[in-house]
């Protein structure tokens, strides 16, 4: 009796986690169609406080971030934010809307892709 009653108490915790996460994500979508990205970005930093151990939530809340940097005008870090969900998820959908995102930035002259490193000696 004893077993099971811990056993629920654990599930219900674990529910109750995926509750608050979808809580606060499903909050950042409506403030982000209301224009308040203060609040989008609070409620993301909650979202990702709570969704440590579900790292595919991670490419979707990075992508409205910098959704939200945009509308801020933070462009710098709204293409960093886009360069790392590219790096990290870039076979994702995630990966594909943050490419679309940074090519966006480019034609609107708020973005330069990084030309490639080159090596040369050094002098003496």
């Amino acid at each position: 009796m004893r077993t099971l009653l811990i056993l629920s108490l654990a599930l219900s915790a674990a529910g109750c986690t995926r509750w608050s996460l979808d809580h606060h994500l499903n909050s950042a979508y409506r403030a982000y169609a209301q224009g308040e990205c203060e609040r989008v970005m609070l409620e993301l930093s909650q979202a990702e406080r709570k969704s440590r151990a579900r790292g595919y939530l991670q490419p979707e809340i990075s992508l409205l971030r910098g959704q939200c940097l945009e509308r801020q005008n933070l462009f710098v870090d709204a293409a960093q934010t886009y360069q790392f969900i590219v790096s990290q998820y870039p076979r994702s959908e995630y990966g594909f809307r943050a490419k679309a995102r940074l090519e966006t930035l480019r034609q609107l002259g708020h973005y330069d892709r990084p030309e490639a490193a080159t090596a040369a000696p050094a002098g003496l």
